[in-house]
């Protein structure tokens, strides 16, 4: 009797366990079809009929498959194509800017003890405590108003060159680096450009790669700041360029979407090539040491 009842326990233990899993699947996969209808639309959306408005688009499978959505995108406007290029050129400059920039000042702060150290760290922070939409405004009368840089690359990318955010994940990885190691360089006669580029950067590579992710996802999707200081459709990124297919009384819905798919490539490129790196971007500089 003791053993029936224990097989019987274990049994409903069993049941239990499989319909907790199951109903933990059931709702992964919920979230995850929720998650991912919006990117399934816009490319179904893109390879499908070129219509005005979505209300025309009644399925998410459109009825043919077909390029024309693509090709409207391109005869849209003359500065389609220089609109991706300028969206890469703005991207890839805010990216070495913070690679460089970012990573000399966190090793700075980790490494080299200098006066006020503390106080100017905590300025960084205070910075990163600052929410970007009230930045905006003073950065609008100091790039448009005094420097008067509207429609250049300078003006999309310099307020963008080095984040608060990416000098902290800097400091925090360079910190956990041991000190005996630069010491010795130091004793070999290594000056501070030296042991920064020969020994900090190589031991680094994996907080540099997430810290060029991160920059590159951001700057590639920014809208906000672009579309302000910029007026000429040739100054363009791909996410301002994509409004320009709305109109007051209708939308040039496929042509958007093939756009908005063209935009979104480099960002399914890098997170399948480079997930490991994702996955690392999640933790790193939270633990110090």
């Amino acid at each position: 009797m003791a053993s029936t009842g224990l097989f019987s326990q274990h049994v409903n233990n069993k049941t239990v366990l499989y319909l907790r899993n199951t109903i933990i699947t059931i709702i992964l996969v919920v979230l995850a079809v929720a998650t991912l209808f919006p990117i399934i639309y816009m490319i179904m959306s893109a390879f499908g009929p070129n219509v005005a408005t979505a209300g025309n688009m009644r399925s998410i499978f459109p009825s043919r498959l077909t390029l024309e959505s693509f090709e409207a995108f391109f005869h849209f406007s003359e500065h389609s194509v220089r609109w991706i290029w300028n969206s890469i050129i703005v991207a890839a400059f805010t990216v070495i800017g913070n690679v460089v920039f970012a990573s000399m000042a966190g090793y700075a702060f980790a490494k080299i003890k200098f006066k006020g150290s503390k106080a100017l760290f905590g300025l960084v922070l205070v910075a990163m405590m600052i929410p970007y939409q009230v930045t905006q405004v003073p950065l609008y009368i100091l790039i448009v108003k005094e420097f008067k840089m509207t429609n250049t690359f300078s003006a999309i990318i310099l307020p963008g060159i080095c984040t608060a955010y990416n000098i902290f994940l800097c400091k925090q990885f360079f910190s956990g680096l041991p000190t005996p190691l630069i010491e010795s360089a130091k004793i070999e006669g290594c000056n501070q450009f030296q042991i920064f580029t020969k020994i900090v950067l190589p031991l680094g590579k994996t907080v540099l790669a997430v810290m060029a992710i991160n920059t590159f996802m951001s700057s590639w999707n920014n809208f906000f700041w672009p579309f302000l200081v910029t007026s000429d459709p040739a100054m363009y990124t791909i996410q301002v360029g994509l409004k320009q297919f709305k109109f007051a009384n209708e939308t040039l819905f496929a042509p958007m979407m093939a756009g908005a798919t063209i935009s979104a490539l480099p960002m399914f490129i890098m997170f399948f090539s480079l997930q490991k790196y994702f996955m690392e971007g999640v933790t790193i500089g939270a633990v110090k040491g």
